[in-house]
């Protein structure tokens, strides 16, 4: 192995890095606060890059019906469960539109725009729209009512939750894969690393969505609300802060940086209804090395598993994917041996 080739394997390893960090920084955002390990984080990736590629063929993407449903079921057992909690029908009635008017708008605009062929970029923008409006609802219809379960119950629903989305995706986008148009078609020559103007773009969003989440938590009332949740839920709610809002808004913004990542990644390689899962599992890796606590960590370990892979994928290709799940076991067993035993509760 010669600089060149080095070069271009790092290239390669900080780009797909870069997602990677998005998605562990997903992974621990969404288990701090509700303590939820989220599987299903790759296939908001998935659905992203694929309901961008059924609106480049101008068909209505299967997510928008499925959105339809799932908000039709989130609004009806709001509904029910508020009623029941206040006897007031009006206040039900309030909550169900509530739930249904963002998924509603975002479909019916989904529906107008799908044959008329708009350009890349709002496209887009509706692909991400339509994913995003996934996550309060996901959150509400099969976790919000198990929030106080222990979290071996919350990862059996996440197991769940994966095998229905993974199958969901096979009924509305096939077995056939996808891969996007690049958002940028350039190449730019840094000496033997020729950089495509979509790579560029992917440390760009990653940089920015990074910094942006970083201003929310530290300078925002919610995001402040967030990590009050996250670092002791009952004084959370005993100060008036609502788990259900808390877990809904962390929901929506995992499936808003899954759809983005989907939409980054979408342009490098075919994606599959199943190609999400690999991808969500080394965001996962990233974030077990950051002890699910640790954003900057997750940030390093998303790094670090990319540099591994593109390696790994020159010297064994046929065991890349072993080679970088394998780099959580001497993880986990420095962890294990780091701290004391404690109770799963804790």
């Amino acid at each position: 192995m010669d600089f060149s080739i080095a070069s271009i394997l790092m290239l390669d390893g900080v780009t797909n890095g870069a997602i990677y960090a998005l998605l562990g920084l997903a992974t621990v955002l969404v288990f701090t606060v509700t303590r939820v390990i989220f599987i299903p984080q790759g296939e908001f990736v998935a659905y992203g890059a694929l309901t961008l590629a059924m609106l480049q063929t101008g068909k209505i993407p299967g997510t928008v019906w499925l959105l339809l449903i799932m908000a039709a079921l989130a609004a009806l057992m709001e509904g029910v469960a508020l009623w029941r909690h206040s006897g007031h029908p009006g206040r039900a009635l309030k909550a169900t539109l509530k739930t249904l008017i963002f998924p509603v708008i975002v479909s019916g605009l989904s529906i107008w725009a799908a044959p008329q062929q708009f350009s890349l970029w709002i496209q887009a923008a509706l692909s991400v729209a339509i994913v995003t409006a996934f996550g309060p609802l996901v959150y509400r219809v099969a976790y919000q009512s198990l929030e106080s379960s222990p979290p071996l119950v919350l990862l059996i629903v996440s197991v769940g939750v994966h095998f229905a989305m993974t199958g969901l995706g096979l009924l509305f986008f096939g077995a056939e894969g996808f891969r996007n148009p690049p958002f940028w078609d350039e190449r730019f020559n840094l000496g033997p690393v020729a950089v495509s103007g979509q790579t560029v773009i992917i440390f760009a969003v990653s940089l920015a969505l990074i910094v942006l989440l970083w201003l929310y938590f530290e300078r925002s009332l919610r995001g402040k609300a967030l990590r009050a949740t996250a670092v002791n839920r009952t004084g959370a709610r005993l100060m008036g802060i609502s788990s259900h809002s808390a877990g809904q808004l962390t929901f929506l913004m995992a499936a808003f940086i899954g759809a983005l990542s989907g939409l980054l990644i979408g342009p490098t390689t075919t994606v599959f209804y199943d190609s999400g899962f690999l991808i969500g599992l080394k965001g996962f890796v990233a974030a077990v090395i950051a002890g699910l606590s640790s954003y900057p960590g997750a940030l390093l370990g998303a790094l670090f598993v990319g540099i591994v892979e593109a390696f790994g994928a020159f010297w064994a290709s046929a065991f890349k994917e072993v080679i970088v799940f394998t780099i959580i076991l001497p993880v986990l067993l420095v962890r294990s041996l780091r701290a004391g035993h404690s109770d799963e509760d804790h």
